[in-house]
């Protein structure tokens, strides 16, 4: 999907520690949310359908992805 982000609104995690291993999403593009890694803000992004981050989201608040 090539998607103009010129105009994307990126924040980081409330729980970033400012270490440089964070992420930084955008959520203020219609019917998509983008990422990308906060130490290369002029790199790639990866985009995802709103429903499907959503689902995403709720499996890592579930536990879904905790290692065993």
């Amino acid at each position: 999907m090539d998607l103009d982000l010129s105009n994307a609104k990126w924040r980081t995690s409330t729980r970033s520690q400012g270490n440089g291993q964070c992420v930084e999403v955008a959520t203020n593009i219609p019917g998509v949310v983008a990422v990308r890694d906060s130490k290369n803000s002029d790199g790639p992004a990866l985009v995802f359908m709103s429903a499907d981050w959503k689902s995403f989201l709720a499996g890592v608040k579930g536990g879904r992805f905790d290692p065993a």
